[in-house]
């Protein structure tokens, strides 16, 4: 649940302030930190494939901790020239567009959430 309340705050703070997200995502622009990063997605999404049997949604969950995790795999070959190209493009698309993205983890962070909140049901 953690997890999901962490990525929902980090949602929130982009759509109030999302320079503040900007500046923090620039100062991951170096590749110790972007190995940092990996490892947290590698960790988060694993987490989320252990969990995933005791949730609402498993399969669902199980799907989106093996995205992360390959996202988290993939993160280091990126490195830190196209990480800092994309940022600049996603900062170059104005406030208006950087608070919808902002808000993608916000639902995701709700749905992990909800997921997780209560044992999974089963027949009686």
């Amino acid at each position: 649940m953690a997890i999901g309340l962490i990525m929902g705050a980090i949602g929130l703070i982009g759509i109030v302030v999302p320079s503040l997200i900007l500046e923090f995502g620039q100062s991951l622009l170096t590749p110790a930190a972007l190995y940092i990063v990996a490892a947290l997605r590698i960790g988060i999404g694993v987490v989320l494939v252990r969990v995933a049997p005791v949730s609402r949604m498993p399969k669902v969950l199980v799907v989106l901790g093996i995205l992360i995790i390959i996202a988290g795999l993939l993160t280091p070959f990126f490195g830190v020239e196209r990480s800092r190209a994309i940022l600049d493009w996603w900062s170059s698309q104005g406030a208006s567009f950087m608070r919808v993205c902002a808000g993608v983890p916000v639902a995701l962070g709700l749905f992990i959430v909800y997921a997780v909140i209560s044992p999974r049901r089963t027949a009686a």
